[in-house]
């Protein structure tokens, strides 16, 4: 039996003016006319998702929802109910975060990363408990590896991201970019994996190619009127708001065009040598 909550690729077994049966293991599916791609024939694979109706009897769609069961999503708030709140998920029922899954009470209009999960009764449900899915100490990365991130929280010390939809690690503030929200995904690769086997990310390549990059953003940044108004004082906020560079791999980059013969350097900032 298949489970909802989750995407799958099934077989058109049969289609009637009303709709599509798919072969689901055990089950038949049923998809209505209504949800067809244009291209659905018999014998053909169509992805659907499954979960279930009020009924609760398993219902498939082509609506992805915004997430699947062991997976991570920002979700806004549309009601409040008795048993817990009910999310938006992009399908016609919305998703139940019961009270007992809220890491703080969740108010309607308010949107909340939650992760997506089975209850006893095998049906989805939404968790802000986010700690007891997550894991804290590396197991399989390595450094300098790229990974996928999810930016779940922000601290004194910068942004904690979900990587690879299973670990906790830690984005430092000096690499945090202004714009970035909770909620956003990125691409980021391990910076360091720390005594303690907890995970350090970066949104920056990390050794020399990170430079590399930091050299293009810097020269991107200075082709507009050929002046930057940052130097070697300049507050690692006011770079990163710029540039969004660390000031570390900022001076790092700097030097190397500075050898380079590309820009030169003045009292209030960087020039570009224009040849």
């Amino acid at each position: 039996m298949l489970a909802p909550g989750y995407r799958y690729e099934l077989q058109v077994k049969s289609i009637n003016e009303k709709g599509a049966w798919l072969y689901a293991e055990e089950q038949q599916l049923f998809l209505p006319r209504s949800e067809w791609p244009a291209e659905l024939a018999p014998d053909a694979t169509v992805e659907v998702f499954l979960y279930l109706d009020r009924d609760n009897k398993p219902i498939v769609t082509t609506t992805m929802a915004a997430a699947q069961v062991g997976e991570f999503a920002l979700l806004k708030v549309q009601s409040v109910g008795s048993h817990g709140v009910f999310l938006d998920w992009g399908l016609k029922k919305d998703l139940l975060a019961p009270y007992s899954e809220q890491a703080q009470k969740m108010v309607e209009g308010r949107s909340y990363l939650v992760h997506v999960c089975l209850d006893r009764d095998n049906r989805p449900i939404a968790s802000s408990r986010l700690e007891k899915f997550l894991v804290k100490e590396n197991r399989d990365l390595r450094e300098g590896e790229e990974v996928e991130l999810l930016v779940w929280a922000f601290t004194d010390l910068g942004a904690k991201v979900i990587v690879n939809n299973d670990y906790e690690a830690l984005l430092y503030r000096d690499e945090v970019p202004a714009d970035l929200k909770r909620g956003d995904r990125a691409t980021g690769y391990v910076l360091r994996i720390r005594g303690d086997h907890r995970i350090d990310v970066t949104l920056r390549r990390p050794g020399a190619a990170g430079i590399k990059d930091a050299r293009g953003v810097l020269l991107e940044a200075l082709e507009e009127d050929g002046f930057l108004s940052l130097h070697d004082q300049s507050s690692p906020d006011e770079i990163r708001d710029q540039l969004g560079l660390s000031k570390k791999v900022f001076k790092k980059a700097v030097g190397g065009l500075y050898k380079d013969g590309l820009i030169s350097l003045e009292k209030a900032g960087i020039r570009l040598q224009r040849k």
